[in-house]
């Protein structure tokens, strides 16, 4: 496995990752998939300003991604940091998101502009939790019922490390 930065002939792929889980997850409270130009969008607004997007690279495929992304728009926040990271299914419990997640804090840590990573997942993920705690993430408590996918009312469970 090879991580690296993202470039732009990956997008198509970042793409299909994110849309699966659109349609067929609760990892994101998206309702309907994102486009090529969307992507794009998010795709831009990465790997500058302390916002890194890298992917795990096996063989030619990208099994997975993680970036680190603006926490809010308020100024004051400008050294906290959303980390996401998911995996291609084909790539699910051989160690990708781990990787990405050793990786990507390796790179937080480094950044002297950020002090804070927080992470925003889906109750009930119990993997994604258990990668947190593991990483040594904080559990700073859940917000029920806030969000409603597949006709289900989720909560959020919010995560934070300071680095």
């Amino acid at each position: 496995m090879e991580i690296r930065m993202a470039r732009q002939e990956d997008l198509q792929e970042l793409l299909d990752i994110y849309n699966y889980e659109v349609k067929n997850g609760v990892a994101t409270f998206d309702l309907e998939p994102k486009t090529i130009a969307q992507w794009q969008v998010w795709f831009d607004a990465h790997n500058v300003d302390h916002h890194p997007l890298y992917v795990a690279q096996i063989g030619e495929r990208i099994a997975g991604y993680v970036s680190l992304s603006p926490y809010r728009e308020k100024e004051a926040y400008r050294t906290t940091v959303e980390l996401s990271v998911y995996v291609a299914p084909a790539f699910r419990r051989q160690g990708v998101a781990a990787a990405l997640m050793e990786f990507i804090l390796d790179v937080a840590r480094r950044d002297p502009a950020l002090h804070t990573v927080v992470s925003v997942i889906t109750s009930g993920n119990d993997a994604s939790c258990k990668l947190h705690d593991r990483f040594g993430f904080q559990f700073c408590g859940t917000i029920p019922e806030v969000g409603i996918k597949f006709g289900r009312l989720l909560g959020i469970d919010n995560y934070s490390l300071t680095v």
